[in-house]
């Protein structure tokens, strides 16, 4: 596991940080060609440059986003945004996670992707690349 990840695991609480350790383990299995680093403080994996799924500490739990994750068509994936192609969904308890469902997303997030590396030079306008 990245060690930045280890230590905002390790900065959370109990429960939290069995969320954070199973899903950092799961993606980093899933794939594994993927950059992983904190990024606007959150752990974060990235395949050719582009921010795939990341997860946070929230008010509601921990969230598990999928930055092109709106359309995987997963009724689970169900805290869309607004004007981006994200969707995410909230753990409060380990038993949450299915890992089964997980392998899945991951799947399509390498499947499907919006390209948000380059959404800065477009002026907020997203292109689909996969």
């Amino acid at each position: 596991m990245n060690k930045e990840f280890q230590t905002y695991n390790d900065k959370q609480a109990a429960g939290d940080k069995e969320i954070c350790h199973l899903l950092a383990t799961i993606i980093d299995s899933q794939l594994p060609e993927a950059e992983s680093k904190i990024w606007h403080a959150h752990p974060v994996w990235f395949i050719d440059g582009n921010p795939i799924v990341g997860y946070s500490k929230q008010k509601a739990g921990l969230r598990l986003m999928f930055w092109s994750g709106a359309d995987f068509e997963e009724d689970q994936l169900n805290v869309k945004g607004g004007k981006f192609k994200d969707a995410s969904l909230f753990y409060t308890s380990v038993e949450q996670i299915s890992p089964d469902e997980l392998e899945r997303w991951l799947k399509k997030s390498r499947e499907i992707q919006w390209d948000y590396k380059n959404i800065v030079k477009r002026k907020g306008r997203l292109e689909r690349l996969k």
